[in-house]
């Protein structure tokens, strides 16, 4: 008898420090009732992370990768998984990717990529220089990956002219200069990625996942960027049932900058 495929609500979240927000965290989690919840920005070390705290709600099965005040990943699961790991790109040590291997073989990465700092010259910001090597290495990881994955988080890039609220005036901001888009774009190409989130909404039509925090009505401006990202191998495609931004999220006290992204799949 041949298995009947299940669905599964997947969310990938950059939380910008997970114990600072368990609050947004529950009300989430009532509201939305994940069964996998991949969080970036952890911010925490993996003896200092809230476990039983996701254990009491569901989340038997977890992956860390974590760093005292920086970075960290997570990925916290009511579904069983098998094999954690981590992939250290550039060899910094920071705490940017982990994954699992799901039920019906489906390899999860949850990845933090390097925001980059501020100057868009590697020659003189060095974080900016860490984030084009990182994404070069990314890309040779990338194109040499054979079990069907799914590759979410945040991967501070903004790849299409709707991806951000002015193409033209972020041209020469972080996020979204043609340096990083381009690399985002041989990215992609390495493993033929399907870009789930455009799948659902046309490249035409604007879809932002975060928003600054120094604008004081951030929906009313409404000058995001989709920095947050789900993408699938091509032998996973139309697995992805329905797709949306948790946009109320961002609008709770005291929130994240970015809004979780939330896919229902079948595993």
């Amino acid at each position: 008898m041949s298995k009947i495929p299940s669905t599964a609500r997947l969310v990938t979240w950059n939380i910008n420090s997970v114990r600072f927000r368990l609050d947004l965290v529950d009300r989430f989690i009532r509201g939305f009732q994940p069964d996998i919840l991949c969080l970036q920005e952890t911010k925490a070390q993996d003896d200092q992370f809230p476990l039983k705290w996701f254990e009491e709600r569901g989340f038997k099965y977890t992956a860390l990768h974590g760093q005292k005040s920086y970075h960290g990943v997570a990925i916290l699961s009511k579904l069983p998984f098998s094999g954690p790991s981590i992939v250290d790109w550039c060899s910094m040590g920071d705490a940017r990717h982990v994954q699992v291997t799901l039920p019906g073989g489906a390899v999860l990465h949850n990845v933090y990529a390097p925001a980059g700092g501020d100057e868009p010259n590697p020659k003189t910001n060095p974080k900016f220089d860490h984030k084009l090597r990182f994404f070069d290495e990314m890309i040779a990881w990338s194109a040499k990956l054979q079990a069907p994955s799914i590759l979410v988080g945040d991967l501070n890039i903004a790849p299409y002219e709707n991806d951000v609220w002015s193409h033209k005036q972020l041209l020469k901001v972080v996020s979204h200069t043609p340096v990083e888009t381009e690399r985002m774009m041989a990215l992609l190409e390495s493993h033929d990625w399907i870009d789930v989130m455009r799948d659902f909404v046309p490249k035409e039509e604007k879809l932002f996942t975060w928003w600054s925090y120094r604008a004081r009505d951030w929906l009313a401006s409404n000058k995001g960027r989709r920095l947050d990202h789900i993408w699938l191998s091509p032998s996973l495609k139309g697995t992805v049932q329905s797709l949306r931004v948790g946009l109320d999220a961002r609008g709770w006290e005291k929130p994240s900058d970015h809004a979780p992204v939330i896919a229902d799949i079948l595993l």
